[in-house]
């Protein structure tokens, strides 16, 4: 098969995908009858010419090479319709040594069963608690995410969840599974969603709040510009069952990214557990190369005891595909009396149990990962420094985990 009859019907596998794509090669003229075919999957990442800024389309290519260009548009699935992914599937199947050759898991045959899809993680951490009176916990969490696709705008989604405890379990939690998320996602168009039922809210890195949400929420994002509107209940620790209408939005200006978020709470429960009914965040990270610069404040509608806030450095060379890449961040962290810090995979929070009244807390933190092998992480963290005003926790604490994704 000639390479460039092989590159047109690759390219009907992306039609829409690519709006606009400029002239990549010098033997491919604008007169070519495969010339935007060829444009459009160059412009993709799918496919690559030769070092003189050639394509050479009239040679035959070979399984080798077609294998590659169905390993680059399995890495584009998630923006092909259903019929564009059943054939991709099918192109899968037929070159799966070629590609099981090139490094590439043919996840859709792996994985998927009719529209299900399967994916998930698991997790085995040790934390040496800073709390002087709570224990060290050595725990495991695994997680089992089950997707149905509906049709090509729609998709149901749930999630298994299975804690486990190596030691001192609490009562009633060891081995308890159940589902903890479980949500419709319906999309109009590809910039703009609506999710209804139990989903995951993560409010800029999860200094605030990260955990469960239930209720409505849409949702604009084209890759600049991100901006939300939801309303329903939060579901973890002080926010446990309060109602809330809130809002996010935040805009990558490429030099620097900055966020914006707010929270108004309507039931009771907040307001009189936590003495504040709205709170308020913004965040900005500034990348420079494999650097960053990051920084997140809190506060909320009542005393200034109750803000919050982060400011840090990160360097990442992080790729769960790549052995060997790593990212390590430095912050420190001021979180005031009565402030917020639970119920949050921030990973801090395992180290305290929610600030506790009058107990402002200041500390710093180091904490990165390594890729010990394909999907396969080793996460630390080291809290030291550690300054409230009641002395309530000891100097310093560390935790780490394994993690696998699957």
């Amino acid at each position: 098969m000639k390479k460039i009859l092989a590159l047109a019907a690759a390219a009907a596998l992306t039609a829409g995908v690519s709006a606009y794509a400029a002239n990549p090669f010098s033997d491919v003229s604008t007169d070519d009858w495969a010339y935007q075919a060829v444009s459009d999957l160059s412009d993709q990442g799918v496919v690559e010419g030769y070092p003189d800024g050639t394509f050479k389309g009239e040679r035959n290519i070979t399984r080798y090479e077609l294998a590659q260009i169905i390993a680059r548009l399995m890495a584009k699935e998630d923006q092909l319709n259903a019929e564009q992914r059943a054939t991709l599937d099918k192109l899968a199947g037929e070159y799966a040594d070629e590609l099981a050759n090139l490094g590439v898991r043919v996840s859709n045959l792996e994985k998927k069963v009719g529209n299900m899809y399967w994916s998930g993680d698991a997790k085995m951490m040790y934390t040496k608690n800073a709390g002087k009176t709570t224990a060290d916990t050595w725990k495991g969490r695994m997680r089992i995410n089950a997707k149905g696709q509906v049709n090509d705008s729609t998709y149901v989604q749930g999630r298994i969840l299975t804690n486990m405890w190596f030691k001192d379990a609490p009562a009633d939690e060891d081995g308890k599974t159940t589902m903890d998320r479980l949500f419709v996602n319906h999309n109009f168009g590809k910039d703009t969603s609506v999710v209804l039922g139990r989903q995951d809210l993560t409010v800029f890195s999860g200094l605030q709040y990260d955990d469960a949400f239930d209720g409505a929420k849409l949702a604009y994002n084209d890759g600049k510009l991100d901006a939300y509107a939801a309303f329903g209940q939060l579901n973890a620790g002080k926010f446990d069952s309060a109602d809330t209408a809130f809002g996010g939005l935040g805009y990558d200006f490429g030099a620097a990214k900055l966020g914006a978020a707010y929270f108004n709470f309507t039931g009771d429960k907040t307001k009189a557990e936590r003495n504040f009914d709205s709170i308020w965040g913004a965040n900005l990270v500034v990348p420079i190369d494999n650097f960053s610069v990051f920084g997140e404040y809190w506060d909320s509608n009542a005393d200034k005891a109750d803000s919050a806030w982060q400011a840090g450095l990160g360097y990442s060379t992080l790729n769960s595909a790549k052995p060997g890449s790593f990212d390590l961040n430095v912050a420190y962290n001021r979180v005031g009396a009565n402030a917020y810090f639970g119920g949050t995979t921030y990973d801090a929070s395992d180290f305290f149990d929610g600030i506790k009244e009058n107990k402002e807390l200041k500390f710093w933190n180091v904490f990165g990962d390594v890729v010990l092998q394909k999907n396969v992480t080793l996460h630390g963290e080291y809290a030291f420094n550690i300054k409230n005003t009641e002395d309530a926790y000891d100097n310093n604490s560390w935790t780490v985990s394994l993690n696998y994704a699957f």
